[in-house]
């Protein structure tokens, strides 16, 4: 039988219940077990796909292209698993499918209300995501607060799953804040006890506590908080802040978080192999040299905004024996009186993914910058998109050269919008989203990333499309065509040849990479960076 763990969270947000979630879905891995992996979002949209990264940080893309919640990114990275539409959920969704059920006429006249249909559907996505994966154990993580009017019935839901697959096959985790006083000099135990005590007053009871802190949590407080949470003692974790993220498996192992639930569930498996884990782990923390990127983006106030890309280049790093720093830099404020100063120093250069027309000139400017003077370079997604109008503005001579996103009456549309999304009027869920194939072209800089195999397969999420009306133009001016569809139809790769790395890719290889794996053209970039500091002669 199926067994189930469910993570909620309290007194604030951002404790970390997506690496609690993903840390211990690597512990129960290594452990022979099959584990899947949920996120449930109280929010009403129906996916994060139309929020401003701004409002939620990342939107994450799964194989079968659905737009979800970052947290599943943290769980790919960990549990080394591709997760499905099962994967994320939120209100939205559910509304949605009990509205349309009741449309239907599914519930036969009755009442539609929020239990039992609501929460029936929540119970039913939390199964649907153990029969549609043949998982173990699933680990459901509840996003918000416990005291969020929304979170109520996604808390009612897995209330009602203890009853109904029983005791022995479910298990609550509840994630708080120890904070430290500094003008008491002291930790403070009561925001836990208060949030346990919301957590009680909606019918759960937690079986473990992991407890978020900036130190160490004294043996003493642990019981404090054990007695007055009825908790045993034995399952208090705590969770203090770490140099990386990869040290939290290994920390919640040595505290013995995975022994307790599998006892609480009565399974017997061989201890987690961490072997290999700890070996990256000690690799990351005695990298030999540091490279410098400078990540030029319209969303660099909030850190959780490209987090994807931020961990495949830290991932690249690992395998380049190099601790990458990344620099933030807003796209709006480089022109081309400041660009050789905003750049320089840097070992490398990316333009991420992103919508819209502010910051564009800026990304052009930059651009234009890196391949002038040979400065390793990687976009991805609109930042092939802005390579692509950099070189028809300034190597064909098309100074008016744009996407058709940004401007409308422009004659040298070299992006425009893709054949099978002009009569899409919808925002949501409605661009090209998930896996496709690429073929690769031999001899190329991208080939080479990817070990020269013929094919490859990434995910994607646009709207807009390279213009083949342009194509042969702008090949002839020098620009490769390094991937494209099988079919030939559209271009998913361009370079520019006799450079260190200048790469530029419609999808977003960011959602392919992982710590021990690093993704082909992050990997390659991050090499080309190293070699470029290397060469660069000292002062």
């Amino acid at each position: 039988m199926t067994k189930y763990i469910f993570v909620t969270g309290g007194v604030v947000s951002s404790l970390g219940k997506g690496i609690v979630s993903a840390s211990l879905g690597r512990l129960l891995k290594n452990r022979g077990l099959s584990v899947t992996v949920q996120k449930f979002d109280p929010y009403i949209n129906v996916d994060p796909g139309t929020m401003n990264p701004y409002q939620h940080g990342e939107v994450f893309v799964t194989e079968d292209g659905t737009e979800t919640d970052l947290d599943l990114g943290h769980y790919e990275r960990f549990i080394d698993n591709n997760l499905n539409k099962y994967s994320n959920v939120t209100t939205g969704k559910i509304y949605q499918e009990v509205l349309d059920k009741e449309r239907h006429g599914d519930y036969l006249g009755a009442t539609v209300q929020v239990i039992p249909h609501i929460t029936g559907m929540i119970k039913e996505k939390i199964v649907r995501a153990a029969t549609t994966t043949d998982a173990d154990i699933v680990i459901t993580e509840i996003g918000g607060t416990v005291g969020d009017i929304e979170s109520l019935p996604f808390l009612e839901a897995i209330r009602e799953m203890r009853n109904e697959v029983g005791f022995d096959s479910s298990y609550y985790i509840h994630t708080t804040l120890v904070p430290y006083l500094e003008a008491a000099g002291e930790m403070k135990s009561k925001p836990t006890q208060h949030s346990v005590k919301e957590l009680r007053s909606v019918g759960i009871q937690p079986d473990m506590l992991v407890l978020r802190s900036e130190k160490e949590i004294p043996e003493s407080m642990k019981k404090k908080i054990a007695m007055f949470c009825d908790v045993n003692e034995k399952s208090i974790i705590e969770s203090i802040n770490a140099p990386n993220l990869y040290q939290l498996p290994l920390s919640f192992q040595s505290q013995g978080m995975d022994d307790q639930i599998l006892d609480h569930f009565k399974i017997k498996a061989p201890e987690a192999d961490m072997d290999d884990w700890k070996k990256l782990e000690h690799h990351i923390r005695h990298l030999s040299k540091t490279v410098n990127i400078a990540l030029v983006g319209k969303y660099v106030k909030l850190k959780d905004a490209y987090i994807s890309v931020d961990e495949a280049l830290r991932h690249a790093g690992y395998a380049a024996d190099v601790d990458v720093k990344i620099t933030n830099i807003d796209a709006e404020k480089i022109t081309d009186e400041n660009v050789a100063d905003v750049l320089a120093g840097f070992d490398g250069v990316i333009v991420p993914g992103g919508f819209g027309s502010r910051g564009i000139e800026g990304m052009i400017t930059a651009i234009r910058y890196v391949r002038e003077n040979d400065i390793p370079f990687l976009g991805v997604c609109l930042g092939m998109q802005v390579t692509t109008i950099e070189y028809a503005r300034d190597v064909l001579g098309y100074q008016d050269a744009n996407s058709t996103e940004f401007d409308h009456d422009t004659k040298h549309n070299v992006i425009d919008l893709m054949a099978d999304q002009n009569d899409v009027s919808g925002m949501g869920g409605t661009q090209r989203l998930g896996a496709y194939p690429a073929k690769l072209k031999p001899g190329t800089q991208t080939a080479a990333a990817y070990d020269n195999q013929p094919e490859i397969s990434e995910r994607h999420r646009h709207r807009y499309e390279f213009n083949n009306k342009f194509r042969q133009e702008l090949e002839d001016a020098g620009l490769v065509i390094a991937g494209t569809s099988p079919d030939n139809r559209l271009v998913e790769v361009v370079e520019v040849p006799n450079k260190q790395f200048f790469v530029a890719a419609q999808y977003h290889p960011e959602f392919l990479s992982r710590p021990n794996r690093p993704e082909g053209l992050f990997k390659a970039f991050i090499a080309a960076a190293a070699r470029h500091q290397q060469a660069e002669p000292t002062a």
